[in-house]
């Protein structure tokens, strides 16, 4: 999934940043992006325009998270809601398949460690991202192919 570029929005009014800066890292972040862009009930969104500090749990240091998509909506009641939004696919989503962590030779694989040690840091991006939103009474979600409707 290595599809990047910039995001030319058709209702630049509505971003809330800076709309010739907008980057998207996935063909999922371009097709979100497109339809809060074009949503009649998206008020305003944004893209990695706000900062979470977290502490890594890999070198417990304080570091910046820049969630994907910040949006503000009508609901259906008439309600208005914000989300923060990570695009994520699934399988990034649940810890690593311990069954999978060993090599031929008994010795755990690299392939497991690095996915060990990205889904710690997500774990902990999450976390800062949900204290960050109970904050401001904003709700936290991440989206995969399932909620994208995609695969």
């Amino acid at each position: 999934m290595a599809y990047s570029g910039r995001f030319k929005p058709k209702n630049p009014s509505k971003y809330k940043g800076d709309p010739t800066r907008i980057i998207y890292r996935s063909m999922w972040e371009f097709k979100f992006f497109r339809w809060v862009d074009e949503h009649s009930d998206v008020i305003w969104w944004a893209s990695e325009e706000y900062v979470v500090p977290y502490v890594s749990p890999i070198d417990g240091r304080k570091h910046r998270y820049f969630p994907d998509v910040v949006l503000h909506r009508k609901l259906a009641n008439g309600e208005q809601k914000t989300l923060m939004i990570e695009i994520k696919p699934k399988a990034q989503t649940k810890p690593p398949d311990r069954s999978k962590k060993n090599t031929a030779t008994g010795r755990l694989s690299r392939r497991y460690l690095n996915e060990v040690k990205t889904y710690g840091i997500n774990e902990a991006k999450w976390k800062a991202a949900r204290a960050f939103c109970a904050q401001r009474n904003w709700q936290f979600d991440i989206y995969t192919e399932a909620e994208l409707g995609l695969k």
